[in-house]
């Protein structure tokens, strides 16, 4: 079985300051989004954007990436506690961002920054989609490194299971409750999990960026490929969510779902919806 590397938190040490590898991913998905939009802006001149424009439309996405994943932390996962404590909104150094905050945030950096250049929100949501997965696989690899939102307890016996000593409280309260899984905590010295850091990172950044980058290499529907975005996205984090471990602080929810299925769910509806909707408009 196999046990996480345990890799230094801090990717490089200058001095006092630390650079640490959860930011580095943060920088290598701002890379990678200016690097591939470039790329698309010399392959389909047709959809009139500029390296500037990028320039400036990454600027307005770091924006909306960093309050709304912050906010939307605080308001889907840990609202009463921020709500008795608000100055712990600020200590972002101490974690917790959501996925589905940030894609807000970026919706509403999108809006603004199109209303400043003149460009139709589906414009800039259309060019911005195909870009997003990238960076969604260098976050999950960045939690994979620190170890960090491991999976639910799978069989010592399957190829993937693997041992987080980070998990060590979690793995004491679960298997307390389970003879099953306290045997193994005795004989693994902690509980087989689901890598889950890794699926995500292969469902929702690698497999996603390939079908968002190539369905949108050519002419497609405005609104299409932001719909499609919506339907992969939450698709594959529903599934992906089967081997995440839920947060301690809410565990399952109704119909035994955890947080991220159900803030998924309406990605998917609403993706499905307008896919079919955006079918009849021009092509672009």
């Amino acid at each position: 079985m196999m046990i996480h590397p345990q890799f230094d938190p801090v990717a490089i040490h200058l001095g006092p300051m630390a650079v640490r590898w959860y930011g580095l991913m943060y920088l290598v998905g701002f890379m990678l989004f200016v690097a591939l939009g470039r790329y698309r802006i010399k392959q389909r001149p047709d959809l009139g954007w500029d390296a500037r424009q990028l320039d400036d439309l990454l600027f307005y996405g770091v924006l909306g990436v960093i309050l709304g994943g912050r906010f939307g932390y605080v308001l889907f996962y840990k609202f009463g506690d921020y709500l008795a404590n608000p100055l712990s909104i600020l200590k972002v150094w101490e974690g917790g961002m959501s996925f589905h905050g940030g894609f807000l945030g970026v919706l509403v950096a999108m809006w603004i920054y199109g209303r400043r250049t003149g460009k139709g929100f589906w414009q800039v949501a259309d060019f911005v989609a195909p870009l997003v997965p990238t960076g969604l696989l260098a976050g999950r690899i960045g939690n994979f490194i620190n170890g960090e939102l491991w999976g639910r307890v799978t069989s010592p016996d399957a190829p993937w299971a693997m041992i987080f000593p980070q998990a060590a409280r979690e793995d004491i309260q679960q298997a307390a409750s389970n003879p099953q899984w306290l045997q193994w905590l005795t004989q693994f010295n902690g509980l087989p999990r689901h890598p889950s850091q890794l699926y995500q990172a292969g469902l929702e950044g690698l497999a996603l960026f390939l079908i968002l980058w190539f369905y949108s290499a050519k002419p497609r529907q405005a609104g299409q490929v932001s719909a499609l975005f919506l339907i992969g996205y939450g698709a594959f984090r529903f599934i992906a969510e089967f081997a995440r471990e839920p947060d301690s602080f809410l565990g399952y929810l109704s119909l035994h779902l955890s947080m991220g299925q159900w803030l998924s769910l309406p990605m998917i509806i609403v993706g499905a919806m307008l896919f079919v909707m955006f079918g009849r408009k021009p092509s672009v």
